[in-house]
């Protein structure tokens, strides 16, 4: 009789089939899924571009991709990872409570968000250490997990770290509506006329530690933070040289700061108190440019894009995502290895701003409307007669510059181009003995508006 053999048996019979157990391309598709349509929701024009609603289109983005894996790994694989629909639920469940509520839960979600994150992520690990046998798949979502956890710890410590600084620094001056935000307003010293000082591109009232006080022991000097950074709030609207301006002047009758004042801006501070000036002549006594952006005219400067009045804003979009990373400390971080010449009070009120989610995004929707601030500063074309201090640094300046100074000095037939030898752009605010050059000068504009005479050379 012959012995028909028999096949052994297979020892995966009945499990599915190879394709089947192709987990590491279902964890690399999910992945890609999430940040795909993480992406594409930011970019959707039915989203408003804030940072708690953006933040809220990438959670629920995030949280679509580990649905995916949960459905797609059970369906298709032999490996179902059902623990992934924790994260998708937690993920997808912040993002629809920013989408639909916004900026009124940001506060309490700060301090909920860190725990719940490292909680998701501490699960994550030990799940799939348990059931996910794809070791493609697992260090896939190793680096996931790593950025969770460091996420979590930097987020955590910078919630902890801006309630200690709102304690710390505690608001000098005050806040006053100037229209839909409030600005914060400090002046101290005493005497006429007032000083008025207009920090760099993307600064605060902090910066001019040393300046403030040294000018008030001579008259009356006011600093101020411009929309979304410092201890003011931020504007809807384009911050441009004629907003920014505009929005001064009526903070300064608001405060019931009289005028007329000595404007003294620095960097793109220059370009604010030069459309100032050409807007409110009547209300500027004296000017002080502290190696000021110059001016140009429309006819010299590229097209500009479009602006915040459009349905839909792009630059406003990347501005609040780069917001929303002040969220894990981001701005903390740069902001401790900055602003080490200041005096130690104005120094740790610079970096403690400089941690905050609105000056980042403040900083570049200044820049964005830099052509149209420079093109709004060319309208002051004469500074009249009035007194009028130019300051220059000598170092790291770009082929022009100083021709572009002495432009700016000859708006007035009462002035003076002074450049200050060994200074930086910077140094002229932030270094105790070139703060002092510029101090003077400030001073300078000031005598010679009290005793009408010609500024002091």
């Amino acid at each position: 009789m012959t012995t028909i053999p028999t096949a052994p048996a297979r020892q995966d019979q009945g499990r599915p089939p190879g394709p089947r157990r192709r987990i590491g391309l279902i964890v690399a598709g999910s992945l890609a899924f999430g940040v795909v349509s993480a992406l594409l929701l930011v970019l959707a024009p039915f989203i408003p571009p804030e940072e708690s609603r953006l933040t809220g289109a990438v959670l629920l983005g995030f949280g679509l991709g580990w649905a995916l894996l949960a459905v797609l790994s059970a369906r298709v694989t032999d490996q179902p990872q059902r623990w992934a629909a924790v994260p998708a639920a937690v993920m997808g469940l912040g993002g629809l409570l920013l989408l639909l509520v916004g900026s009124s839960i940001q506060a309490v979600l700060s301090w909920v968000w860190p725990p719940a994150l490292l909680a998701v992520a501490i699960w994550i690990a030990v799940s799939i250490h348990r059931h996910l046998h794809s070791r493609i798949g697992r260090w896939l979502l190793y680096p996931v997990i790593a950025l969770m956890i460091v996420a979590s710890i930097g987020g955590g410590y910078e919630t902890v770290m801006e309630s200690v600084d709102a304690r710390a620094h505690p608001l000098p001056g005050r806040l006053i509506d100037v229209g839909g935000h409030r600005l914060h307003l400090s002046c101290t010293g005493s005497g006429s006329p007032t000083v008025v000082l207009e920090p760099g591109g993307g600064e605060m009232s902090a910066v001019l530690g040393w300046i403030a006080p040294a000018v008030a022991l001579g008259t009356r000097v006011c600093v101020y933070d411009r929309a979304g950074r410092g201890w003011s709030e931020p504007a809807d609207s384009r911050q441009d040289a004629a907003r920014i301006a505009t929005d001064l002047r009526t903070l300064l009758h608001r405060g019931d700061v009289p005028g007329p004042y000595v404007l003294a801006g620095h960097s793109f501070g220059g370009l604010y108190v030069q459309t100032f000036a050409a807007r409110f002549p009547q209300d500027v006594a004296g000017l002080v440019l502290i190696d000021s952006t110059a001016p140009v005219p429309a006819a010299n400067l590229p097209a500009e894009p479009p602006d915040e009045g459009d349905s839909y804003n792009l630059m406003g979009r990347v501005s609040a995502l780069v917001s929303a990373s002040a969220r894990i400390g981001v701005g903390r971080l740069y902001g401790q290895f900055d602003y080490v010449t200041l005096p130690p009070a104005a120094r740790d009120e610079a970096r403690a701003s400089v941690a905050k989610g609105g000056q980042l995004g403040s900083t570049i929707d200044e820049y964005v409307a830099a052509n149209a601030s420079m093109e709004q500063a060319a309208a002051l074309v004469s500074f009249a007669g009035k007194p009028l201090v130019v300051l220059s640094a000598d170092q790291g300046n770009a082929p022009g510059w100083t021709a572009k100074q002495a432009a700016l000095a000859a708006l007035s037939a009462n002035s003076r181009l002074d450049v200050v030898e060994g200074a930086t752009h910077a140094s002229l605010v932030s270094d105790e003995g070139d703060a002092a050059v510029t101090t003077q000068a400030i001073l300078d504009v000031v005598a010679s508006v009290r005793s009408a005479e010609p500024v002091a050379r």
